[in-house]
């Protein structure tokens, strides 16, 4: 089974993915990937994703070949590449701007292709904060989740997951930039200070340039004031890389509104258990 987007999966596959995660958590599977070796594909910027996915293969027994991205914008046909990497490897875990290529990679693949990340979509990274917000809130189907700022792939992830899990989900952001969709699990808005006080789960990813200015700053940025407008127990979880006075205030940061680095910790334990999905589905 390929990973390349959060719609790919059904409900139970999620609940599966979470499964895994609780017994990868308790030490179970230990030498689940004795033998096995996988091909990654990661930029020399990346830190939390390359870092949970090379060390989550290693610990499970199992060994990495690291590659560029760029090592995919050769001329020579990607269903050429993927066919010589079956030869020596079991699985593909690809962060590139490009969607495209990872799925066209997949439709060739006789062994899993895992999304790491594109510019359209980030399905592991959301899949791994649904499953830190349900072992924090139970019935973490029941919240309303939030997301401020432009539609871009952590927003468009989040959409998905409401979709596939059928959660409430808000999207608030600068008049006539709604997401293009029909789905009864999205609202639009435009005022934040009206969405936040029924906002349970508020969301940010940071910002482009061109919103980096003091009046889109002034009209969304997530305050303390802003929090403190939210529900008993609501949680602030931006995206990293975040950056504090720009779509997070220093005072947000702070307070115990964020859910804090903690919240990443079994990021690890997820992409482990995507990578299991993955093997035996």
């Amino acid at each position: 089974m390929n990973l390349l987007d959060i719609n790919g999966l059904s409900y139970g596959d999620i609940f599966n993915i979470f499964r895994l995660t609780d017994e990868l958590k308790t030490g179970m599977h230990k030498n689940f990937l004795i033998g096995k070796t996988f091909i990654l594909f990661f930029p020399e910027s990346s830190l939390r994703t390359r870092i949970s996915f090379e060390r989550g293969i290693k610990d499970l027994g199992g060994e990495c070949i690291i590659f560029p991205p760029e090592a995919l914008d050769k001329k020579e046909q990607l269903k050429d590449v993927i066919k010589y990497i079956e030869n020596w490897a079991h699985g593909v875990i690809v962060r590139h701007a490009d969607f495209l290529k990872i799925t066209e990679l997949a439709r060739h693949s006789n062994i899993p292709v895992i999304n790491a990340m594109t510019a359209v979509n980030h399905p592991c990274e959301i899949i791994s904060d649904l499953y830190a917000i349900h072992k924090r809130r139970e019935q973490f189907q029941n919240l309303t989740y939030t997301f401020v700022g432009p539609g871009g792939n952590i927003c468009r992830s989040w959409l998905t997951a409401a979709e596939v899990m059928d959660l409430k989900f808000n999207h608030v952001f600068l008049k006539g930039h709604e997401m293009r969709c029909d789905s009864k699990n999205y609202k639009f808005y435009t005022d934040l200070n009206e969405v936040i006080r029924f906002s349970d789960v508020v969301l940010t990813d940071s910002l482009p340039d061109q919103l980096r200015n003091e009046q889109y700053i002034a009209k969304y940025q997530i305050t303390l004031e802003r929090m403190k407008l939210a529900p008993n127990g609501a949680m602030l979880n931006p995206c990293p890389p975040f950056f504090r006075e720009e779509e997070v205030s220093e005072e947000a940061i702070s307070s115990e509104y964020f859910v804090g680095y903690t919240f990443k910790e079994d990021l690890l334990f997820v992409q482990q258990a995507v990578i299991m999905q993955c093997l035996l589905t």
